[in-house]
């Protein structure tokens, strides 16, 4: 996921069940061990280079477009991606303002007319922080990161720059712009004409017709997501998968267009979810036609959202047979690189999702920052799946988020051998120093995804974001590894079959859990697995499980209120829901427990955007399901602490998208 002051793209199951057993959980069987060839594609060698540059980077982390001069970067990169331009509420056209995005994960308005053309073009920069070393002056036309793209094009002609359009808080209005023929091209056409033509608004002096001409090279679409979820009030239609990939066909026509008339051809490209549940509103074999290349964002896998852990690693290239994390349904795969990846060139037919994206246009997706939890112990593998107290401390340049830091904030630890480990099943790096677990990239894990890359037909590679690695260190790693070639690929398979995919995708995160949101990112990804059978209205220990009352007592339900309604999953009578704009209408119960003890709570439900948890374990627990008109069942473990009596379980939809339904709770 793309934000505007950090990614944290979350994607994980909101709650999954330790493992047990003294097994060495790295000695397990790796049967995915090396770079296997999945994709079908014939192998690579090289590729493209991309990273994104943030709009903000140039203020607190004084990160400016001189470093990536001076650091080397400029002059390895093929694409630079500068993030982000917004979408205006109400004219669904692109545009520039003034005014600073709310970071409260919770508003539902928080990029609404946001954006700031200071940095974009009216900032000046001294002689010390410009690319060519001089000062902007008063009656230029243009200052900002603006007129220093403008600068470091000069110096570096073969280097293309793209502007990235989205993110994660500037995603609200993309379903209402992608709607309609018109607004497709209404949207489109404001983009052109103030970043392609240059006709930027002129403001505190500068900007103005065709002053910003020349700066960008097309565009990146960063829709987080078409389908829904992302972040809380996003806008989403039945129709986004279609309407996404004409949203695409109309840039491509517009840029054409205007490419004939420039003499050029311009560059469009996409930052593309990486988890089946997003990816099932993507028309994965329709879209690449009109793209130079795609960016799935295969990482923040898990992270200190998941609060009490287990930790895990934020992006795996294969799932390790003993991650306790819940599969992600209905499939029976958990979330990995390969299992993105696959998804999109193969296809996933459990979700429905056809593949046919050609491989060599897919980016390998490498994180400059790290994930991560205190308060673990050293379990049989220094910290890996362990449980934990909370998500660890964040540092100041990356907003003391916590659970997430930047590389440059956690050197002596990331760069330590003394606290650096490898899962050979999972090929991928984690840290521990007795205490507090990070998950994120070294020099290893860079190559191994790149040997995975190469191995696999990929395009290239790109990193979010430049700022978290000033002085280059991971970033010319990747930058050798995407240079070479993996050595003994297997050969691609003469028939590649379609499997199950499992990845990352970001979701509306539980409200009413209390630690359902500590990174600052959205928590809970689907962890539920439909069943072809119910599993009965007894109960367990759950009162007036089925409604068959035909009333809601003893369950109280928050918001704009719930209802036993006729119609049942099994029986008579479901309880009913009514998620509005402002609440997602959460019914919930206490329930008497023993202490020290496992159980599984289980629900039928349908309805968008259904979840399904229990609080007051000390363990909790969480999952949800994107649902539909069709009844699934979610199922979540939690372990009782030591003097827990009582826990509440609850249910609740999400804020506007309407009616839910549950039936049949079982906890046993």
């Amino acid at each position: 996921m793309h934000r505007n002051n950090r990614r944290v793209w979350a994607v994980t199951a909101a709650a999954a069940t330790l493992l047990a057993g003294a097994m060495s959980l790295l000695g397990a069987p790796d049967a995915t061990a090396g770079p296997a060839n999945t994709t079908g594609a014939p192998a690579t060698s090289g590729g493209l280079k991309i990273a994104y540059f943030d709009q903000w980077s140039i203020y607190q982390n004084a990160y400016y477009l001189k470093n990536v001069d001076t650091n080397g970067m400029a002059g390895k990169l093929d694409y630079l991606l500068y993030d982000f331009a917004n979408i205006h509420p109400t004219d669904l056209t692109c545009f520039e303002a003034n005014s600073a995005a709310s970071q409260d994960e919770n508003n539902p308005n928080a990029g609404d007319g946001a954006g700031d053309y200071y940095a974009d073009y009216a900032k000046t920069f001294a002689n010390g922080n410009s690319v060519d070393n001089t000062t902007d002056t008063w009656n230029q036309p243009l200052a900002g990161n603006f007129h220093q793209l403008q600068e470091l094009k000069a110096k570096y002609p073969k280097l293309k720059v793209l502007l990235s359009v989205g993110g994660w808080t500037y995603s609200k209005y993309f379903s209402d712009a992608a709607a309609t023929d018109a607004s497709r091209k209404k949207f489109v056409s404001s983009c052109v004409d103030m970043f392609i033509k240059g006709n930027l608004p002129a403001q505190g002096g500068y900007g103005g017709p065709g002053t910003g001409k020349g700066i960008f090279d097309g565009f990146d679409i960063d829709w987080e997501y078409p389908g829904g979820g992302g972040h809380t009030g996003n806008h989403a239609s039945p129709n986004d998968k279609q309407n996404f990939t004409a949203l695409l066909a109309e840039f491509r026509n517009q840029l054409n267009t205007q490419g004939a008339a420039d003499g050029k051809t311009y560059a469009l490209s996409a930052a593309l979810p990486a988890g089946q549940d997003k990816i099932q509103y993507i028309e994965t074999d329709k879209i690449a036609q009109y793209l130079t290349f795609a960016d799935p964002m295969t990482y923040d896998m898990h992270g200190g959202w998941e609060a009490q852990g287990p930790t895990n690693h934020q992006t795996p290239i294969y799932q390790n047979p003993n991650d306790p994390s819940n599969n992600v349904p209905p499939g029976n795969a958990k979330y990995s690189i390969d299992e993105a990846i696959k998804a999109y060139t193969v296809g996933d037919p459990s979700y429905g999702i056809p593949g046919g994206f050609p491989a060599n246009k897919l980016n390998m997706g490498v994180p400059l920052y790290y994930r991560g939890w205190t308060g673990v112990a050293a379990g049989a593998n220094h910290g890996l799946f362990q449980p934990a107290s909370g998500p660890a401390q964040g540092a100041p340049n990356s907003g003391n988020v916590a659970g997430v830091r930047m590389y440059k904030e956690l050197l002596g630890v990331v760069d330590n051998p003394g606290y650096t480990y490898w899962d050979p099943a999972s090929q991928a790096s984690y840290f521990y120093d007795g205490t507090t677990f990070w998950s994120g990239e070294t020099a290893k894990s860079i190559q191994a995804k790149m040997d995975y890359a190469h191995c696999n037909g990929l395009g290239g590679s790109f990193v979010f974001s430049l700022y978290d690695d000033p002085n280059a260190v991971l970033l010319n790693s990747l930058v050798t590894a995407t240079n070479g070639s993996a050595a003994n690929c297997p050969a691609p398979p003469a028939s590649p079959s379609p499997s199950a995919s499992s990845s990352t995708g970001t979701s509306p995160s539980p409200s009413t859990s209390t630690s359902s949101s500590p990174s600052g990112s959205p928590s809970g990804s689907p962890s539920g697995s439909p069943s072809s059978s119910p599993s009965g209205p007894g109960g367990g220990i759950v009162a007036n499980p089925g409604l068959e009352s035909g009333a809601l007592s003893p369950w109280t339900c928050a918001g704009s209120g719930g209802s036993a309604v006729p119609g049942g999953h099994t029986g008579s009578y479901a309880l009913q829901g009514n998620a509005g704009a402002g609440d997602t209408a959460q019914c919930q119960q206490t329930v008497t427990v023993k202490p020290n003890t496992t159980y599984t709570l289980s629900a039928w439900v349908k309805g968008n955007y259904t979840y399904l948890g229990v609080t007051g374990s000390g363990a909790d627990s969480s999952t949800w399901t994107p649902g539909g008109s069709a009844w699934t069942q979610l199922s979540t473990k939690f372990t009782t602490g030591a003097s827990v009596t009582s826990v509440t379980v609850w249910v609740h939809g999400w804020y506007g998208q309407g009616a839910y339904q549950a039936d049949d709770f079982t906890v046993s």
